[in-house]
């Protein structure tokens, strides 16, 4: 039975803030954020979307009355969960008028949550083969104002079906797993923005490559160009780029242009979005399915996901017949053409305007958002999530 990726959604929030510009705001020439990370915008989060509401935002896009009813597992990999007991999963349960009688769990390890959801959902399927499982990856990447992490935030939500005959990707066996105890990347409990170490999560990052797709092709005996593109966690599109560009001498110079042009189709969105942690491989896949002319059903793309702190892994997923008008290209494309750009200013008060871990109430700036889910703000220490009728 084939299993795997039948449906996905996308949501970011309608502002950003254009990369060069914040490069000369913060006296730095805009190539080092242009090429040197990679970046073109970054989408800025306001404080009426929270993990909750933009993973919502993105699975309404690929829910309806003919799979609601078959969803039966709910799996949200997010680090920027807005509880420390009750899951993120629960609250979407509701939003979304889920059934009730479902599992809900939220999954956390850093980047790499969201592919952890993905390969349960799978193994799910395979044992009940008329499930359907619902996957998100939504997060908030947050370093703070002036920081060296800045140009590398950003924020959204992916969110998959899986089921079994699936429209757009099956996931082949096996996968490859690398896993070490690593302070690359953390976030305290008391802290709003993560602590990281730049140069050393980078050089993990390509590590954790290596390794994952060497155990994965001693396994399989795939060879790199068996692959027709590989996509990969893109916390800044030049780190997917600097960890291709390691493997590039193992294929011959035809495949390495091939997988050089397909990566560029990956990391389009990336540019203009930024860092979506756990959601950020998938918004790659989403990315080069909708912008790349190359692509043909039963044709091979890799997958690399990573998670500071740390687990990698390395799969393979197959393009089904069709695969073209299950993406939902168009959708992405109007979403970030329609946004709004903020001056540096505006981005600055957005950015300081979230909502902080205190118990006391608070109210959001929700007239200016009109995205169909919002979180109008805390009262009596709750989240204050709601619907709009559209």
């Amino acid at each position: 039975m084939k299993v795997g990726i039948d449906r996905i959604g996308f949501y970011t929030s309608k502002w950003y803030v254009d990369m060069a510009k914040l490069a000369k705001a913060r006296n730095e020439e805009p190539g080092k954020y242009l090429i040197g990370i990679g970046q073109s915008k970054q989408s800025v989060i306001p404080n009426s979307q929270d993990a909750v509401t933009m993973a919502a935002n993105a699975a309404d896009q690929i829910i309806d009355d003919r799979n609601r009813d078959q969803i039966d597992l709910v799996l949200f990999g997010t680090e920027s969960g807005v509880d420390n007991s009750k899951s993120a999963a629960i609250y979407l349960q509701h939003l979304l008028q889920l059934r009730s009688n479902i599992q809900s769990v939220e999954l956390k390890q850093a980047c790499y949550a969201m592919t952890a959801g993905i390969q349960l959902a799978k193994d799910h399927v395979l044992a009940h083969p008329e499930s359907k499982v619902l996957v998100i990856g939504s997060d908030i990447a947050r370093y703070g104002l002036h920081s060296a992490g800045e140009p590398t935030q950003g924020g959204g939500a992916m969110a998959m079906i899986i089921s079994a005959n699936p429209k757009i990707l099956t996931i082949e066996e096996p996968s490859a797993h690398y896993t070490a105890d690593i302070m690359d990347f953390w976030r305290p409990l008391y802290a709003t923005q993560a602590v990281v170490d730049g140069k050393y999560s980078s050089q993990e990052y390509i590590d954790f490559f290596d390794r994952t797709l060497t155990e994965y092709q001693a396994k399989t005996q795939t060879k790199l160009s068996d692959l027709q593109a590989i996509v990969f966690h893109l916390p800044y599109t030049k780190m997917g780029l600097k960890a291709l560009k390691s493997v590039l001498s193992k294929t011959d110079d035809r495949h390495a242009t091939q997988l050089l042009r397909e990566f560029e189709y990956s990391r389009i969105f990336s540019r203009e979005v930024g860092n979506l942690y756990t959601g950020s491989l998938y918004l790659s896949l989403l990315s080069l399915l909708v912008n790349s002319e190359n692509l043909k059903s039963g044709q091979k793309i890799g997958l690399f996901s990573y998670g500071s702190g740390a687990e990698g892994e390395f799969y393979v997923t197959t393009l089904q017949p069709g695969f073209e008008t299950a993406i939902g290209g168009d959708k992405v494309k109007h979403l970030l053409e329609d946004r709004e750009e903020l001056s540096i200013t505006e981005y600055e008060a957005m950015f300081n305007s979230q909502m902080s871990l205190s118990a006391d109430d608070f109210t959001t700036h929700t007239q200016i958002d009109s995205a169909k889910f919002y979180l109008a703000g805390q009262k009596g220490q709750q989240r204050q999530y709601q619907r709009r009728k559209v």
